[in-house]
Parts: C-alpha cells; sequence; structure tokens
C-alpha cells in the first residue's frame, strides 16, 4: 500500500459530502484526497508522511469567495485606509495623518468610509479641505458606488454648478446647486480619471498582498468579480497573469471581465479574446461582469416601485438600470451561446428581475448549456423572482455580512423602503427553500473577506458581538451546514472548480484546519473561531 504525503487524523472533519458528513481522518497524496475516514487512514502514514494532529479542531473544505475584488483591496490596504473606524472625525484625523506622512502623493486616494457618519449619508468637500487643502483627495465609500471629494479635486475636474449628472450616477449638491463633494455611481469617474494611474508593480503588489490576507482566513479560490478599467482604477487582469505564470498566484481564481455599459455587443469579441489571453494556471477569465443597477442607500438600486422620501411618501425615483433591460436579454444570450458565465451585479428586486429575464432568454434561445450564471448581492427580492433561481439554474450569490441590523440599514435603507419592500431583504431561506444553490462571497473591500463572520450573520442574522437582541428577519437565517456549503461548494460550483468544495477522494486538497469546532459551538460564537492553517492542492499556504 502506497503512503500518503498529508494525514490529519484526531479530527472532527467536516466533509460537505452527504454520503460521509462528517470524519475524524484524511489522507492527501499529489494535491488530491485519497482517503477520507477514521482510524484506518494511519495505515497510510510512512517516514515521509506529514501527520497533523488536530486535536479536536475542525477541518473543513477550503472557503470560497464568488464575490470579490482582491487586487483593488490589497491596493487600498497601501492607500488611506478608512475602514474599521466610523465617525467623521476620526475619518478626518487619519486623512490629515495619511497626508502629512505621505507628502509625495500627488493625490490622497483610498477609502473605506460609512454612509451612517455623515448626516443623510453626504460629507462635503468643505470638511476634506479642512485637512487636506493643496493636494486633491478623491475617497470612495465603504460600498465603492460613491466618493467623497475636496474642492481641488472638483476644481481640478472642471465640476461646477453647471456641470450635468452623467446618464449613469449623480452630483450631489446643495440647495444652490453647487456641488458638495459627494460623487454618486459613475459620476465618481469625473474625478477618477484624473487620479495617476498605478504600475503593474503596484497592481502585483495589491494582488500578493491580498492573497496572504485571503489565505490567512481560509480562502483557497476566490472570483474576483471586476476585470476591467473602472471608477479610475486600472485593469487589475496583468497582476493575475503574472502571477498566474511565475507560480505566485497560489489561489484558484475565476475573473470576471468587465461589461462596458457604455457600450454594447460590440464589445463581445473583445472579451472573446481576452478569455483566451488570460485564462493560464490557476487563473481562468471565463466569466463576464454585468452591473445592472446601483445601492439602495444612495437609491440607484433598481427597484420595480419608487422610494420613499424621508416622510414616507413615495418619490418618482425607482433607482437606475445600467443596461437596457431589453438590450440585456440580448447579450446575455450572445455571451451564454459562446459558454460564458455571466456574473451579474442585482441589488434591487427590479435588477433582479431584469437579470433573471435574461438569463431565461438565454436558456430559451440556447437551451441550458450549464454556465452557472449568478447574481450577486440579492439585496430586495420581489416573492414572485424566488423560485426563478432554481427554475432557471441560475445561482443565488449572498453577501451574508449585510443582512443584519446596524446603521446604514436601519437609517439609511429601511425607512426609504418601506415596510414591505424592507421585509424582502437578503431572502437566504427563501432561496434555500424554494430549491435555489446559494454561493457566497464578500464583496471586499466593501466589507471583510472573512469568511466565518460571514456565516455568524448568514446564521444568526446578527452582526458579531451584537447585544441588543434583534435578529434581521429571523425566518431567513440558515442552518451552518448549509450556510459552509455556500461557502465551500457552492462557491466552487460557481467558479467551475467541481473537483473543490467538499471532502471526498478524488477531490482537490483545499484545506482549512480552524481553532474550534463550529459545528457544535453555540451559533452565536461562530465569528471567534479563527483559521490555524491553509492549504492549496495539500500545499500549506497559512499557518505552520
Amino acid at each position: 500500500m502506497s503512503t500518503a504525503d498529508l494525514v490529519f487524523t484526531g479530527g472532527p472533519v467536516f466533509t460537505g459530502d452527504p454520503a460521509r458528513t462528517r470524519a475524524t481522518s484524511l489522507a492527501v497524496t499529489g494535491g488530491r484526497i485519497t482517503a477520507v475516514g477514521h482510524d484506518g487512514i494511519r495505515d497510510l502514514v510512512g517516514p515521509r508522511t506529514e501527520v497533523v494532529d488536530l486535536a479536536g479542531k475542525l477541518l473543513v473544505p477550503g472557503f470560497q469567495d464568488a464575490h470579490v475584488h482582491a487586487v483593488f483591496g490589497g491596493m487600498e490596504l497601501a492607500e488611506c485606509d478608512l475602514s474599521g473606524t466610523t465617525g467623521a472625525d476620526a475619518y478626518l484625523r487619519i486623512v490629515g495623518e495619511f497626508a502629512a506622512a505621505h507628502p509625495e502623493h500627488a493625490w490622497i486616494t483610498g477609502g473605506g468610509w460609512s454612509m451612517e457618519s455623515f448626516a443623510g449619508g453626504l460629507p462635503t468637500r468643505q470638511s476634506l479641505d479642512s485637512v487636506v487643502a493643496d493636494r486633491p483627495v478623491l475617497l470612495v465609500n465603504r460600498d465603492h458606488h460613491g466618493s467623497w471629494a475636496n474642492s481641488l479635486a472638483l476644481e481640478l475636474a472642471g465640476i461646477t454648478a453647471d456641470t450635468p449628472d452623467p446618464a449613469d450616477g449623480r452630483i450631489e449638491r446643495d440647495a444652490d446647486g453647487v456641488p458638495t463633494g459627494v460623487l454618486q455611481e459613475g459620476a465618481s469617474d469625473l474625478v477618477s480619471r484624473l487620479v495617476p494611474p498605478g504600475t503593474a508593480a503596484d497592481r502585483l503588489a495589491g494582488l500578493l498582498r491580498a492573497q496572504a490576507l485571503l489565505h490567512s482566513l481560509g480562502i483557497t479560490g476566490w472570483q474576483d468579480a471586476l476585470l476591467g478599467a473602472f471608477s479610475g482604477r486600472p485593469d487589475p487582469s496583468d497582476a493575475y497573469l503574472t502571477a498566474a505564470r511565475d507560480g505566485s498566484l497560489t489561489a484558484r481564481v475565476t475573473g470576471a471581465l468587465w461589461w462596458d455599459r457604455t457600450r454594447g455587443a460590440e464589445q463581445i469579441p473583445e472579451l472573446v479574446a481576452r478569455r483566451e489571453s488570460l485564462t493560464h494556471g490557476r487563473f481562468r477569465a471565463g466569466s463576464v461582469k454585468i452591473m445592472q443597477d446601483g445601492i439602495a442607500e444612495n437609491f440607484t438600486a433598481a427597484m420595480t416601485s419608487p422610494y420613499l422620501d424621508g416622510c414616507g411618501c413615495a418619490t418618482t425615483n425607482t433607482g437606475m438600470s445600467f443596461v437596457d433591460p431589453e438590450a440585456l436579454r440580448g447579450h446575455v444570450t450572445a455571451l451564454d451561446a459562446l459558454d460564458f458565465q455571466v456574473h451579474f451585479h442585482a441589488l434591487g428586486d427590479r435588477a433582479v428581475r431584469e437579470a433573471l429575464d435574461a438569463v431565461e432568454a438565454a436558456v430559451t434561445a440556447n437551451g441550458r448549456r450549464g454556465n452557472r450564471h449568478h447574481l450577486a448581492h440579492l439585496q430586495v427580492v420581489h416573492p414572485d423572482d424566488i423560485p426563478r433561481f432554481a427554475r432557471l439554474g441560475a445561482l443565488a450569490n449572498i453577501q451574508p455580512l449585510w443582512a443584519a441590523h446596524e446603521p446604514q440599514m436601519d437609517e439609511l435603507t429601511i425607512p426609504f423602503l418601506g415596510p414591505e419592500r424592507a421585509a424582502w431583504q437578503y431572502p437566504f431561506g427563501d432561496l434555500v427553500r424554494a430549491g435555489a444553490t446559494l454561493v457566497a462571497g464578500s464583496d471586499w473591500p466593501v466589507s471583510s473577506p472573512d469568511p466565518l463572520a460571514g456565516l455568524h450573520v448568514a446564521v444568526n442574522r446578527a452582526e458579531p458581538g451584537a447585544t441588543d437582541g434583534r435578529i434581521f428577519l429571523p425566518e431567513q437565517r440558515l442552518d451552518l451546514t448549509t450556510a459552509l456549503a455556500a461557502y465551500t461548494a457552492g462557491s466552487a460550483h460557481a467558479g467551475g472548480h467541481d473537483d473543490a468544495g467538499s471532502l471526498r477522494p478524488g477531490h482537490l486538497a483545499d484545506l482549512v484546519v480552524l481553532d474550534r469546532d463550529i459545528l457544535t459551538a453555540p451559533p452565536e460564537e461562530i465569528a471567534e473561531a479563527r483559521v490555524e492553517q491553509t492549504f492549496v492542492g495539500g500545499v500549506r499556504v497559512y499557518g505552520t
């Protein structure tokens, strides 16, 4: 009998395989799982076998993030980082300190500010001017759907009271029509296009910085949800291709090629060429990202009925559909025929419906080609559309961290949706009960990339550490096994890795050791768990 390269003993082992949900030992040879079981696997230990004694710690399949912006996130870690804190005064202090520490920066860029820190979700250029007036400043918000600019940045971009709003965005203005410093959606491009682009070396460094962070969180693969130039950011594709070629890409990555919403079907041949040129080693570029709408907090998510105003009365605003719905159906049908996966940003109920309509058009025209189209975010889903996911084979790509009571939800979203629509938010439980396949991601750097925090919210529908006892739509909670499946087998399926995401013989040895058994711990303690070791193809990429 041949011996194994790597053996884990002293379980528990969560396999994710319905035929054998739990085991206590697992063996790896040649980067793949060769045996799953109990004490008998000790027979595979030879003189060169590395043995990992789990000592009661939990072994699980590697987590996969089905919607993340790894290169952008890694680059932002080296910029002015406002994430992890709230409060206008704290933000201004950090910006001022960063500018003072980096006199060589012609622009101050970065972001991560939360809308709830400002009245109406809107900071001002004057407040930024108070800490940095001699250099342009542009800071994206936590959602990356809006930017905060100082007066010099607006001046350099030529933005005045006479500047019209772009078709895909909005310039926030005061009562006299003067720009206040916040640029929503496509309006951010008016300034961001002036920001000096980073170098190829900067992008590669950002990718490797992000990869180290994601591996430390147990993430062995992901889908990068935006490969292309967007809102002043250069295309990160070259970083992935370089890392895939030189072997420094240790994760398994699917790239979603950006659909330019200012163009139409004429870009499809370019996408075909990019798919071929970018696919190499552990990196493949077989997905296309279509952003169909914005976000609810700035009233750009596409809704089937109007937003409410601060008094609870209906407005005339139903949000934005960035791609004409009829054109969308044709584009998705064409992409599906070419065996592209389509990765939709669909946050409002109208955007979700338009995306599902497009998938249905493709299925009707082309039959079921197994391209695993998926809809990400799914904040508001009309109940009539819940059953369509399973019927069409569309994957439900959830970002669980957002499904909780927190200021942005309670102050900037629920009052403007109204009680009926607010109850349609993040319907994870309904989707599972209707037979949909869930996949999970973080949207980092929009929110934390930590899968354990996401699992905590998916199960508890409350933020880690919450003490007020409020549960956000408790009927939509997931059991932990279902949530784990979304973060492992589900997201692996979305990325085209059918031989990953569960621990069974023949599958890739993408594995994570947690410091405790979260399956037997109280649900409110899930987020307290930590990753101790991460393996990709049987090779340790984090931990010792």
